[in-house]
This record gives C-alpha cells, sequence and structure tokens, in this order.
C-alpha cells in the first residue's frame, strides 16, 4: 500500500510512504454494534462567522485574479475520545457504500475513510484521473432525485468548479504524458452514491517511456480537486486561511502492485483517529469561485460531514 500527506511541492517534494498489510482480515458487518463510548462532541476549527469571513476574502483575491478557484476546508475535531475504529468504519461503509472505502492502521492511527474519489490509476501506460467538484443531497424517493441530478448537472457554478479541476489535471498529466494524448474522456458526468450526487470528470493520458511512480507523484500531488487554480498560487493561501493543518487528509492511500500499476483514492470524507493521544477529527471542503455563496458553501461542508457524524453518533458543538 502507499500513503501520502498534503503538502505543498514548491516547499517540499510528496514523500510517499509504502508498506504491506500484516493483518488482512474480512469483518463481518453483522457484528455492527451500538458504540460502548460516551457521546463526541465535535468542535470546529472555523466557526461559521470566521469561515464566511474567509471566503468572502478568498472571494476578493479571485476578484483581484491571483486565482480563480480554491478548495478552502474546515476541520471539526474531539480530544480525549474513545471509539472502536473497526465499529465505526463498518457503520461508515454501510451508510456510505463508498467506492474507495479502506480502514488502515499506522502505528497509532487510525484512517477510516469512505472516500468517493479516485485520485490516479495507472494501467500499463495509461493514467487516469477523475476529479470530483459540484455536490448536491440525495432526494427522498426517484423523482426527487432525478430533479436534484439535473439540477446538479446544469449548474454553471458547478460546472465552472468542476472544469476549473479539469483544466489543472489536464495541466498536470502533460507533464508525464506522451504529446497529444491528454484527453478528457467525460465532463460533467453525474455519479451518485448513497449520501450525495456527485459531479464527476475523469481525464487520461498515455504516459512517455520509463516514467516512475515518483515523477508521476511530483507531477499531480496534490490532486486538482483539493487544491485550485492557479495550483501553487491556490496552495499558498490554503496554508493561510486554513485553521488546521491538513495531514493526512487531502492526500491519498491506495494499492501499488509489482508490475508497478496502481490505484490512488483522494482521503476525503474520511475521520482520522490517534488511538495513543485519543484524538479524534474530520475535514470536510468546497471549492470556492466567483459564483460562490458563503452561507451555501458551509452548508455544503455540512452535508459532506453527516455520513462521518453519523458512523460516529457525534455532533458538532453549536
Amino acid at each position: 500500500m502507499c500513503i501520502l500527506k498534503y503538502q505543498n511541492p514548491i516547499i517540499e517534494k510528496p514523500e510517499p510512504q509504502f508498506f504491506e498489510a500484516t493483518d488482512e482480515r474480512i469483518i463481518d458487518p453483522s457484528l455492527i454494534v451500538k458504540r460502548p463510548y460516551a457521546p463526541i462532541i465535535l468542535k470546529s476549527s472555523t466557526s461559521r462567522k470566521s469561515y464566511i469571513e474567509k471566503v468572502n476574502a478568498l472571494k476578493n483575491h479571485i476578484k483581484l485574479g491571483d486565482i480563480y478557484e480554491i478548495n478552502f476546508c474546515i476541520e471539526f475535531f474531539a480530544e480525549k475520545v474513545n471509539i472502536d475504529p473497526i465499529t465505526v468504519f463498518l457503520n461508515l461503509y454501510q451508510l456510505t457504500k463508498a467506492p474507495y472505502s479502506r480502514l488502515v492502521k499506522i502505528h497509532n492511527d487510525y484512517i477510516i475513510s469512505a472516500s468517493p474519489e479516485l485520485f490516479l490509476e495507472k494501467k500499463e501506460n495509461v493514467l487516469i484521473t477523475k476529479p470530483i467538484k459540484g455536490t448536491i443531497k440525495r432526494g427522498r424517493d426517484i423523482k426527487e432525485d432525478e430533479m436534484l441530478m439535473s439540477q446538479l448537472y446544469y449548474s454553471v457554478k458547478e460546472r465552472t468548479e468542476n472544469v476549473m479541476a479539469v483544466d489543472v489535471a489536464r495541466n498536470d498529466l502533460s507533464i508525464v504524458a506522451e504529446r497529444g494524448s491528454v484527453k478528457v474522456n467525460k465532463l460533467y458526468n453525474i455519479e451518485s452514491f448513497e449520501t450525495v450526487h456527485q459531479m464527476v470528470s475523469t481525464v487520461s493520458c498515455e504516459l512517455k517511456p520509463n516514467i516512475g511512480f515518483n515523477e508521476i507523484i511530483n507531477a499531480t500531488f496534490p490532486m486538482a480537486s483539493m487544491t485550485g487554480a492557479p495550483k501553487i498560487k491556490a496552495m499558498e493561501l490554503i496554508d493561510s486561511f486554513e485553521d488546521f493543518k491538513r495531514e493526512f487528509y487531502s492526500g491519498s492511500l491506495g494499492l501499488v502492485d509489482e508490475s508497478g500499476n496502481f490505484q490512488l483514492s483522494v482521503l476525503i470524507r474520511s475521520i482520522f483517529y490517534n488511538s495513543e493521544t485519543k484524538r479524534l477529527s474530520l475535514a470536510v471542503g468546497s471549492a470556492i469561485t466567483h459564483l460562490c455563496d458563503p452561507e451555501t458553501e458551509y452548508e455544503e461542508c455540512l452535508l459532506k460531514a453527516k455520513a462521518l457524524l453519523a458512523a460516529l453518533d457525534a455532533t458538532i458543538e453549536p
């Protein structure tokens, strides 16, 4: 397996950590039980008021032409809590059925992930990335579901967010791609998950000969959907405006085989827990563009946190 922490490549090159799973267990979903621990109340690293102020400040950077889009995130956390990571993971998987669901323990750190997003997949000489930008809730029935999917698909705001991430992804892939091979396979595609609909695009390329894993990561990490455009300036503003260090959040996790093929997910919709310090955290974010409304963006963050909170049976401090 391979894991990458989020970091600004201008300051420091990405450092993939490789490890072999030492305990691979098949977990029976029937083992899900009610949590045997005290209620969890999460605090926010950024209040709603502060969030709105920061988003307005970021929109001013967009107005000035410093950036066109930025992925701005907030953290919810709790100290001195006890959880059973396996139970939480099973709860989360039952709620989300996310395609890149993973439970990983590295020393005292647990990563409980229900990621819907593919960062990179390499098959022989073909490299694929699937940036997600654009989120809307699921409906109460099929009719409302179809209405919400249509609303998401035709939203100018969501398309603007998505195409900017696609452009960054195209630029990243072009560094390692055969000339003229970068293409957008799907644009503004709507994919439905248990709790939300997402706008997902697919970008691919054919790799230049003798391009290795580290060269691919150096060209593409962190992923377009979790940074912004232009990428480097967006990351500088992320460092300035966010009230927490992302660490594993918005990093990447996945499998690398002996032939050099790999599949890496984006570490979003994830819970991070240290069994020694007893600190638990989760983070959520959204794309900030000139079209966005700060209040609506905050509500989108809460929507993305909903399944994580339900898996923990936790609430956010008012």
